[in-house]
């Protein structure tokens, strides 16, 4: 199995990075110091997946001892074929993007929308993909119904506990992985202020927790976040909140650090430090959603930094021996949420609008490659 495989090779792991470092070309220097090449990032890319030695993502991070997985979008996946190609044969994981959320499964309160979601983890299945469940508690994308009721506090507890129990019963034992509890806190460390933490009190993450375990004592559940990438006031704050559930025997098994980066901002490169710390209480971890953003228009100096963004992600998750998985938050542009929340931004997944590689997914193959060296 590939978790069998990761102990073995964390070290080896380390030792080859760290010589990759000397021994490889960086992409500047691959392009020339005046920054002319006689072929571009995704050029090269597309010669390499034509050679002998080529494999998908998916097949590299098996040989790594890593599930290499994507967000899925629902809508792309029906209508394009090529995108429900490479969704097929790239990963060995999937995510929802947006049909497992409250308002997609249970707009009307009582009535369930499951046919988006179960035709997910049918495509999954036949692929020989495992799913990554997304998301069962969140202050976000809520069903009207929830956000303009008026509810005692003892009554949304029920809501909520009914809603967990409901959904991971309907996809029990066809789910790896849920994230339970997705986006609990500030930036700052504090507790974020959500319909949840406003009516039932901090409790309410031990309980999802609880409640989704005897759902599917089976699925491994994970409480997820963004901005947590680094050694900081909102990573040291889950720490606690985690160190805190494990004494209290709640059933938590892993970590889920988002990984949504812009190149205008430094890469994360105390990651592999920071993903000790929750190793080191015997959690799982998980890069759940990756994606490098930047300021349109792309070009060479950011495209380069983007692939950077990537490397520094995926290697440390290679170098944490109980990180499992490894997950892009979609993998072309033509579908990426980045443009419609960040005005301005975008260009950030692993391929172009029209399925063309970039300098980042070489950076990860690359990563892959070396890991997987014995």
């Amino acid at each position: 199995m590939i978790r069998a495989t990761r102990t073995a090779l964390v070290a080896a792991t380390a030792t080859a990075l760290a010589v990759s470092a000397l021994v490889l070309p960086s992409a500047s220097a691959a392009t020339g110091s005046s920054g002319s090449s006689t072929g571009t990032p995704a050029d090269s890319a597309a010669a390499r997946a034509k050679g002998p030695a080529a494999s998908t993502l998916g097949e590299l991070g098996r040989r790594a001892g890593l599930r290499i997985g994507t967000a899925v979008d629902m809508s792309a996946l029906t209508a394009d074929a090529p995108y429900r190609e490479k969704a097929a044969t790239e990963f060995s994981s999937v995510t929802p993007e947006n049909v497992m959320k409250w308002e997609s499964v249970e707009a009307v309160r009582g009535t369930y929308t499951w046919g988006p979601a179960d035709d997910l983890v049918d495509f999954a299945q036949d692929n020989h993909q495992l799913v990554r469940g997304h998301t069962l508690v969140w202050h976000s994308q809520l069903p009207g119904w929830i956000t303009s009721g008026s509810f005692t506090p003892d009554e949304l507890r029920d809501i909520l506990h009914r809603h967990i129990t409901d959904e991971v019963k309907h996809f029990k034992g066809r789910i790896w992985q849920w994230d339970v509890v997705n986006e609990a806190f500030n930036d700052d460390g504090t507790l974020r202020d959500s319909i949840w933490l406003r009516n039932l009190g901090p409790g309410y993450i031990a309980d999802a927790f609880r409640w989704a375990h005897e759902a599917d004592p089976k699925a491994e559940l994970y409480i997820n976040d963004y901005n947590i990438e680094g050694v900081n006031p909102k990573s040291t704050a889950l720490l606690a909140l985690v160190t805190d559930l494990k004494k209290q025997h709640v059933p938590i098994d892993g970590v889920g650090v988002q990984g949504h980066l812009a190149v205008q901002y430094p890469a994360p490169h105390d990651i592999a430090d920071n993903l000790a710390r929750f190793d080191a209480l015997g959690l799982d971890t998980a890069i759940t959603e990756a994606d490098v953003r930047m300021v349109m228009p792309a070009d060479a100096t950011k495209t380069e930094a983007q692939a950077e963004g990537y490397s520094v992600l995926l290697q440390g998750c290679l170098l944490t021996e109980h990180c499992t998985d490894f997950t892009v938050w979609g993998f072309t542009d033509k579908y990426s949420w980045v443009p419609n929340t960040f005005s301005g931004q975008g260009a950030a997944n692993l391929l172009t609008e029209d399925y063309r590689p970039k300098q980042a997914y070489t950076a990860l193959r690359q990563d892959l490659v070396l890991a997987g060296r014995r």
